[in-house]
C-alpha cells in the first residue's frame, strides 16, 4: 500500500476539473514507456507456517533494521515511532498490514531491468532472513493463518483503514492482513491511450487471475478457489473495488473515473498528523469540504490510493489482478504487460480479443477465481483467452524488444499445459508429510 508521505500538496481542491487535470498531468507525451514492478511476499518463521509479529529477534521490524545496514533510509511516520518503511532512490520497500513484505521498483525502460532489480531485492532477502530465522513464502494467500490471530504492523493508515474499510465488507480484512500479489505499473500518452489501456487490462482480467493463481490453500486446507486472494476482493468494498463498468464497455475517461472516484467513501483523512475517519465521500469533502476547511489536493492524492479496482489509475496505470508468485513469474508479469500495452500492434489485438459484455467478464471473472486456466463461462473458455493474451504479449515483445520475450516462458508453459500455478500448490498439499515442508516448497 501506499508509503504515506508527508503532505505537501496542501493546495485547496476546487472543482472537478482539477481532479481531471491531476491524470492529464500524468500523460507521457514523449511516448517513452516506463514500466515498474511491486511484489509482496509473505513471511513466516523458519521452521513454522504462521505470521511473524513487528517485534522481536525475528520480527518485521528486525528484517528491516537489517536492510539499513545495506544502505536504506528509514521511515518513520514521527521521530521515535518505529520505522515502517524503507527508501533507496526512486525503490521502496514497505509493508502490507499484516508484514507482508513489499518491494516497489524504480520505474525502467525494460522488464528485463525490472525484473533484475527485483531478483537482487530477493537474493538480498534471503541473506537476511536466514540470518533472523525467517521464510519467504511466495503465495497469493497465507495458507495457514487465521485472521483473529493476524498481527497488525505499527502504521496509522492501517488503523484507520481496519475501522473503515473493516465495516464495509466482509473479507476486507483478509484483503488487508492475508493476501499478497504481483503488480505492474505503466505509463500512457494521452487520455485516449489511457482508456485503450484500461480497457484492455481491465478485459484481460479473467486471464491474469488465472495465469497467476496460486493461493487455494485457506485455513489449512483447500478453499475451493485457486485464486481465493482475486475471490477476497469481490467482498471488500463494492464502491471502491471490482470492474467499474465504464472499464470494459468502451466508455472509460479521466472524467468517469473521476465521478466513480467521488462516490467513494473515505477511508480516512489526514490532518495534523493525525488520521481521521469522517463518514463522507469524496464528493462530499470537495463540495463541502471538513471542519470549515477545503479539501486538498493530497486529500486526492490519499484517496486514489485507497481505491481498489483491478486497474487503477494514479499518476501511473497498475495491474493488479495477479497472485503474487516467485520471481521469474513476475518477471514474466511485467513482461506480459510490457507487450501487450506498449506494442500499439499488440493493444489493438488485445482489445479486441478480450472484447466483451461487461456481463460476460464478470461471470469469466468469477470463473477464473474458482477454476483458474480450466474455467468456462458462456462457452469462452479462459485457458484460450490466456493464450491469446500470452501469444500477443510475445509477438508485442519482439516487435518492441525481443531481449524481453524470454521473461514469458513460465506463462508459455503454463498456457502450454493449462494449468495454473494453484494445481502444483493443491498437489503438494495433498502429498504433505506436514505443513512446515508444504510452506518450504514456495519459499525463497
Amino acid at each position: 500500500m501506499s508509503l504515506d508521505a508527508r503532505q505537501t500538496e496542501v493546495q485547496p481542491l476546487t472543482s472537478i476539473d482539477a481532479l481531471v487535470d491531476s491524470f492529464r498531468s500524468a500523460e507521457r507525451r514523449d511516448g517513452l514507456g516506463l514500466i515498474g514492478l511491486e511484489h509482496e511476499k509473505i513471511l513466516v518463521p523458519a521452521t513454522g507456517v504462521h505470521a511473524i509479529p513487528y517485534e522481536g529477534a525475528g520480527g518485521v521490524g528486525a528484517l528491516l533494521a537489517a536492510f539499513q545496514a545495506d544502505g536504506w533510509e528509514p521511515y518513520r511516520e514521527a521521530p521515535g515511532l518505529p520505522v515502517i518503511a524503507l527508501t533507496r532512490g526512486k525503490v521502496t520497500i514497505s509493508l502490507e498490514p499484516g508484514g507482508q513484505f513489499e518491494l516497489s521498483g524504480a520505474p525502467h525502460a525494460t522488464a528485463r531491468a525490472a525484473y533484475a532489480e527485483n531478483q537482487e531485492h530477493l537474493e538480498r532477502l534471503k541473506v537476511h532472513t536466514s540470518k533472523l530465522g525467517v521464510r519467504v513464502v511466495t503465495l497469493g494467500y497465507r495458507p495457514f493463518d487465521e485472521l483473529g490471530a493476524m498481527p497488525w504492523m505499527p502504521k496509522s493508515r492501517y488503523g484507520a483503514m481496519k475501522q473503515t474499510l473493516g465495516a464495509r465488507g466482509t473479507h476486507a480484512l483478509n484483503m488487508m492482513l492475508m493476501t499478497a500479489t504481483g503488480q505492474v505499473s505503466l505509463d500512457w500518452r494521452d487520455e485516449a491511450d489511457c482508456a485503450r489501456k484500461v480497457t484492455a487490462s481491465a478485459r484481460m482480467t479473467p486471464a491474469t487471475v488465472a495465469l497467476f493463481a496460486n493461493s487455494p490453500i485457506v485455513n489449512g486446507a483447500p478453499s475451493g478457489f485457486q485464486s481465493f486472494r482475486s475471490r477476497v476482493w469481490n467482498d471488500v468494498d463494492p464502491a471502491r473495488c471490482g470492474t467499474p463498468a465504464f472499464m470494459i464497455d468502451g466508455t472509460f475517461s479521466y472524467r468517469r473515473y473521476v465521478e466513480w472516484a467521488l462516490a467513494a467513501p473515505l477511508l480516512f483523512l489526514r490532518r495534523d498528523g493525525r488520521y481521521l475517519t469522517p463518514k463522507l465521500t469524496f464528493g462530499q469533502l470537495l463540495t463541502d469540504g471538513y471542519d470549515g476547511k477545503p479539501a486538498l489536493e493530497s486529500d486526492w492524492v490519499d484517496h486514489l490510493s485507497t481505491l481498489f479496482p483491478e486497474v487503477r489509475i494514479k499518476r501511473v496505470l497498475e495491474i493488479r489482478s495477479a497472485d503474487a508468485n516467485d520471481g521469474p513469474m513476475t518477471g514474466a508479469l511485467g513482461a506480459l504487460m510490457r507487450g501487450l500495452l506498449y506494442d500499439r500492434q499488440a493493444l489493438d489485438a488485445l482489445y479486441e480479443a478480450t472484447d466483451m459484455t461487461v456481463e460476460q467478464h464478470q461471470a469469466l471473472h468469477l470463473a477464473a477465481q474458482r477454476d483458474g486456466m480450466k474455467a468456462v463461462a458462456n462457452g469462452r473458455a479462459v485457458k484460450e483467452l490466456a493464450r491469446d493474451v500470452v501469444s500477443i504479449a510475445k509477438a508485442g515483445l519482439l516487435r518492441l524488444d525481443p531481449a524481453d520475450a524470454p521473461l514469458l516462458a513460465p506463462l508459455e508453459a503454463i498456457v502450454e499445459h493449462g494449468a495454473s500455478p494453484a494445481e502444483s500448490v493443491l498437489h503438494a498439499f495433498q502429498r504433505r508429510t506436514n505443513d512446515s515442508e508444504f510452506v518450504s516448497k514456495f519459499s525463497l
